[in-house]
């Protein structure tokens, strides 16, 4: 089972930020689908970490899917991830977190 190391996020964030930077509202699936990772990749180039993250869809513990911008991977198999497999130190993540208001480390989540 392979798992991320990462922030979550929800569709409604993704989309709200979206709209935020000016991004028309989604019609269709591929809208909201493209929606989402432009808005990714934006929080992630602000950030700082657009070279060593990765957007991926994991699972909580409580069974509730999300998006992760993805900080490590615990399979160094994966194939293209290019992810490290341990959690970052502080320095690497500290702009994402403030980005998103978290006030934690990020967490390990199992991937879909």
């Amino acid at each position: 089972m392979v798992k991320y190391c990462g922030y979550l996020l929800t569709d409604s964030w993704l989309r709200q930020r979206a709209l935020d930077m000016g991004y028309p509202p989604p019609k269709t699936l591929q809208d909201s689908n493209g929606i989402v990772e432009l808005a990714s990749m934006q929080v992630m180039a602000r950030a700082g970490i657009f070279s060593y993250a990765r957007v991926r869809r994991v699972k909580t513990p409580k069974g509730k899917y999300f998006w992760c911008i993805a900080l490590a991977c615990d399979d160094p198999f994966t194939v293209g991830e290019r992810l490290s497999t341990r959690a970052p130190p502080e320095v690497e993540y500290k702009a994402l977190k403030e980005a998103l208001g978290k006030d934690f480390p990020p967490r390990w989540y199992r991937a879909i």
